[in-house]
C-alpha cells in the first residue's frame, strides 16, 4: 500500500530534524576566532564557570531604611561616581539603567557626576528621571583639572609623536591625560565629596547583568575591605615604560609605606608575559581595569598614596607617558595595602567593550557565562586574573 505523499513528506521531515538533532549534541566544537586561535585561549578552567552566590561575610540586605530621601536611614557615606561630559549622556543613561535596575533601585545611593565644563539642562533632566536617588552634579576645579605648571609643553608635544609611533591610544589626546591624572590623584579632594568615604565609579556604556540585594558599601565596610574589582588586566607597556623605576624609586624613599603582606609578586610577575615586564622595566602590567572600581576613599587621602601620587605627579609620566589611573590605582594597592583587603566582586556581572565578568548564577542575565571577551582571539592574553587568583587569591 502506497504512503500518502505529506505523510512520506513529514516523515522525512523528522528523519532530517532527528539528525540535525543528534548532529547539534556530537559536533566538535568550532573555533571561530580563525586558525592559530587555540594559541591565546585560556589554559586555566575560568572560576566563572563554577556556581557563583554571595560573598561570604557580613551582608546586609534592602529595608525601609533606604527609602530615597531622608529616610534612608540606613546607607553609609557613598555614592555612586562618573566623569562623563555632556555628549554622553545616551551611553550614561544606559548605564544607570542597568545599575538601577540590578542594583540600586533597592537602596537608593546617590549619583555624583563630575565635568569640567557644566552640566547641560537636558543632562541633569534626563539622568534625575533614571533613578529615584539624589542626582548630584559637579564642576571640576579648574586648578585640578588643567595641565600643572611644571609640565613642559614642548616635551608633551614630542613624546606625544613617540607615543603616537607606537600606536599608544590616546597618547595626543591632552583631555585623555587630564582625566588620568584626575582619577588618580584629585578626584577625592572635591568638596562634594568631603564627607563621602566609599564610591562606585560607573562609566558610560557599560552593562550590568546581574541582580545584587545586598549592600555593595556596606559590605567593604563591615568586611574590611578597601577596593572591589571585576576586571583584572595586562597594560600596554608602551605606555608606561618608566612608571615601575619610578616606583622604585619612591619604595626606596618610602619603605616605611610598604605593607607587609603586599601583592609584590602580582606587580613584577614575568613568567605569563615576559615581554611586557621587558617593556615595562620590571611591572607586570597587570591592573585592576578601573573603569568598575567600587573603593574606601581614605586610602587615596592617606598619607602613603598621597606622597606616592605626588612622586609620580611631579615626574611627569601622566604627560609625558600615558600612564593611566588603573596601573596608578593597582601598583599603590599592590604595595600600600593588604592584599587580603581587596576583593574580587565575581558576583557582579559586568561588561566594558570588550571585555566582562558574567558568573555563574540564576541572577544574571544577558551575558555567557564565563565569556571574557567578545572580541578578537589574541584579547584572552589580556587576562590577568589568574595571576592573581595565584599570588593572591579569590576573596
Amino acid at each position: 500500500m502506497a504512503i500518502a505523499r505529506p505523510v512520506r513528506a513529514l516523515g522525512f521531515t523528522a528523519v532530517v530534524l532527528w539528525c540535525f538533532f543528534v548532529w547539534q549534541l556530537f559536533k566538535p566544537i568550532a573555533t571561530p576566532m580563525g586558525p592559530g586561535a587555540s594559541s591565546f585561549l585560556p589554559k586555566e578552567r575560568d572560576p566563572n564557570l563554577d556556581p557563583t552566590g554571595e560573598p561570604e561575610g557580613v551582608l546586609t540586605y534592602a529595608s525601609e531604611g533606604y527609602a530615597p530621601g531622608p529616610e534612608g536611614t540606613a546607607r553609609i557615606d557613598a555614592t555612586l561616581l562618573a566623569l562623563v561630559r555632556n555628549e554622553e549622556l545616551d551611553g550614561m543613561l544606559q548605564a544607570m539603567r542597568d545599575l538601577e535596575r540590578t542594583w540600586n533601585n533597592k537602596f537608593n545611593y546617590p549619583w555624583t557626576f563630575f565635568n569640567d565644563v557644566p552640566f547641560s539642562d537636558e543632562f541633569k533632566k534626563k539622568t534625575q528621571a533614571e533613578t529615584k536617588a539624589e542626582c548630584r552634579y559637579e564642576l571640576i576645579p579648574k586648578e585640578h583639572w588643567d595641565v600643572p605648571s611644571w609640565i613642559n609643553n614642548d616635551l608633551f608635544l614630542e613624546s606625544t609623536k613617540i607615543l603616537k609611533e607606537q600606536q599608544v591610544q590616546y597618547a595626543d589626546k591632552v583631555s585623555y591625560h587630564q582625566m588620568c591624572r584626575w582619577n588618580s590623584g584629585l578626584f577625592y579632594k572635591h568638596p562634594a565629596l568631603a564627607n563621602t568615604q566609599y564610591y562606585w565609579r560607573v562609566e558610560p556604556n557599560v552593562h550590568f547583568f546581574c541582580d545584587v540585594d545586598y549592600d555593595v558599601f556596606r559590605y567593604m565596610q563591615d568586611n574590611n575591605k578597601t577596593y572591589g574589582f571585576t576586571i583584572n588586566l595586562y597594560d600596554s607597556p608602551e605606555s608606561i615604560p618608566t612608571l615601575w623605576p619610578e616606583t622604585e624609586k619612591f619604595i626606596a624613599e618610602h619603605p616605611e609605606h610598604i605593607h607587609e603582606n603586599n601583592a609584590m609578586k602580582w606587580l613584577t610577575d614575568k613568567t605569563r608575559r615576559p615581554d611586557h615586564n621587558e617593556k615595562a622595566n620590571g611591572y607586570s602590567t597587570c591592573h585592576f581595569w578601573s573603569n568598575f572600581e567600587i573603593a574606601d576613599m581614605n586610602f587615596w587621602r592617606s598619607k602613603p598614596y598621597e606622597d606616592y601620587f605626588n612622586h609620580l605627579d611631579r615626574a611627569g609620566g601622566f604627560y609625558y607617558e600615558r600612564w593611566g589611573d588603573a596601573p596608578v590605582h593597582s601598583i599603590a594597592l599592590g604595595l600600600l595595602e593588604d592584599k587580603n583587603r581587596v576583593h574580587w566582586f565575581r558576583d557582579i556581572g559586568y561588561q566594558h567593550i570588550p571585555f566582562f565578568n558574567c558568573p555563574n548564577s540564576p541572577k544574571c542575565k544577558g551575558c555567557e557565562t564565563g565569556r571574557f571577551t567578545d572580541g578578537e582571539a589574541w584579547l584572552h592574553r589580556e587576562d590577568c586574573r589568574p595571576n592573581w587568583f595565584k599570588f593572591v587569591g579569590m576573596g
